[in-house]
């Protein structure tokens, strides 16, 4: 298939059923003579826990920036929730949540404070902050953290205050860059559990990891190496295809297939 530059890329990003919530084909992205994303082709439907899994500077988080809308591609074409990102990147911000890599919350303000400053960001009401700051500190299990200063709790504990802005404004899809970076086992697995709530609420879930124990909980997953996808399907797939016990199993072969 050939590029599609994006003074052209207007109209002609695929039509996607209503099973899609991210359709993408041979999206690139280049940095100078660098190719960061090298025609990555992809979807992802509604309600499915999509991994992206890789070294660092496989490409995951260039990828996930285009998709959000944060930066332009090279090439290529991509639709997320319906919206096309060359053209509609503002649509796309408020149809998405997004959880970066870098603690973006603010350490001097309490966790109340913190859902209560995005709640403004994301337009909603007075009463709507009111109602969703109690519905997420309910369901993220963090009253007892409410008033507490951000700089002062855990880091498992402020990436679940990450997420709790991240799902303010109730976005069909969520893109968690690397969530669980940094922090202990057992917070990493209890952020994981979250991540099955929303799944079973509805939400598309679309997340980036290095952790190969992470890529056994999506529902499907592809491995990037160097800007491309060498592999995409069900965990259980790509273990049986590698007759492989774990992912970290089916990744090292794929490097020494690749490096071969």
């Amino acid at each position: 298939m050939s590029q599609i530059q994006n003074s052209n890329t207007a109209d002609t990003v695929p039509m996607e059923d209503d099973t899609m919530a991210v359709s993408v084909r041979e999206l690139t992205r280049n940095f100078g003579k660098f190719t960061a994303v090298d025609r990555v082709s992809f979807s992802v439907q509604k309600g499915e826990i999509f991994g992206f899994l890789g070294a660092n500077g496989a490409g995951k988080t260039t990828t996930i920036r285009m998709l959000c809308g944060l930066l332009l591609p090279t090439s290529g074409q991509a639709s997320i929730a319906g919206f096309n990102v060359y053209t509609e990147a503002e649509q796309i911000k408020m149809h998405i949540g997004y959880m970066s890599q870098r603690f973006s919350l603010y350490e001097d303000l309490t966790v109340r404070e913190n859902i209560q400053f995005y709640g403004g960001v994301y337009g909603l009401s007075r009463k709507q902050i009111k109602e969703k700051t109690r519905e997420l500190l309910d369901y993220l299990n963090l009253w007892d953290q409410a008033n507490k200063l951000t700089a002062d709790l855990p880091l498992g504990w402020k990436q679940r205050m990450a997420l709790s802005t991240t799902l303010l404004h109730d976005p069909q899809i969520i893109f968690l860059d690397e969530p669980t970076s940094g922090v202990d086992p057992v917070s990493r697995r209890n952020f994981w559990l979250l991540i099955y709530k929303l799944a079973a609420r509805g939400k598309t879930v679309f997340v980036t990891t290095h952790y190969m124990d992470e890529a056994e909980y999506c529902n499907r997953l592809s491995i990037m190496r160097f800007g491309k996808i060498v592999e995409i399907g069900p965990p259980g797939e790509l273990k049986a295809k590698y007759h492989a016990r774990t992912m970290q199993d089916v990744f090292m072969n794929i490097e020494h297939r690749e490096e071969r």
